[in-house]
């Protein structure tokens, strides 16, 4: 049997926490390449020595600062569809959560769309809520069979898009809205689900958008 990884002394996991912090002030003003370490460490209070005892290179680092992001939008999305028991309307819930997400923490947003892993794998850690959704669409006969295996990429790609559109365009609230609905509509038909049950699920998920927060 395997062991277990040893857990990071206390001391360890206090300097990785304040790197992470550091880099997520200085990403939000530019990009990972016009980032020096030695800018990095020295805003995080951290000798440079033990930037490299977390992180490979600035890259890996940079990818590490927006998985932690990413995270606090799964949990997002988690609280969205704590009570819902549909797939589609899951699917719906995590791109709403994502625009909204770009809406309300822009910098952030723009962080993990610029250093995300590319992780669009099935199987990936990040992407098993999307997987699970999707496959269990496809076994109600609310997606169509070629789904399950390409619908996370094009559920993940509709999603980026709309995060994206959302940080160029700062729409308002209701602006955002109706971009929401054309786009859930369009993402929900393209895996397969009937015109009206998309139209219905897009209309009652997007109207949770203007809805105060």
């Amino acid at each position: 049997m395997a062991s277990s990884p040893t857990p990071a002394s206390p001391r360890a996991e206090r300097t990785r926490a304040a790197l992470l912090a550091a880099g997520r002030q200085l990403l939000a003003e530019r990009p990972i390449d016009a980032i020096a370490i030695d800018e990095l460490v020295a805003r995080a209070g951290v000798a440079k020595g033990s930037f490299f005892n977390h992180f490979a290179d600035k890259h890996a680092f940079g990818r590490a600062v927006a998985a932690a992001v990413r995270l606090e939008l799964e949990r997002g999305i988690g609280e969205t569809n704590r009570d819902v028991a549909d797939p589609l309307e899951r699917l719906a819930g995590g791109m709403l959560s994502g625009l909204a997400f770009a809406l309300e923490r822009p910098r952030e947003a723009a962080i993990m769309l610029r250093n995300s892993e590319l992780s669009t794998a099935r199987d990936h850690w990040l992407n098993v809520g999307i997987a699970t959704d999707i496959a269990l669409a496809v076994e109600s006969g609310a997606a169509r069979p070629e789904a399950a295996t390409s619908g996370v990429r094009f559920w993940l790609g509709l999603c980026q898009v709309t995060m994206l559109n959302a940080l160029e365009r700062q729409p308002g609230r209701a602006d955002a809205a109706a971009r929401l609905a054309e786009m859930l509509l369009l993402g929900l038909t393209g895996l397969g689900a009937s015109e009206d049950r998309a139209r219905a699920v897009a209309e009652k998920v997007s109207a949770r958008l203007k809805q105060p927060r």
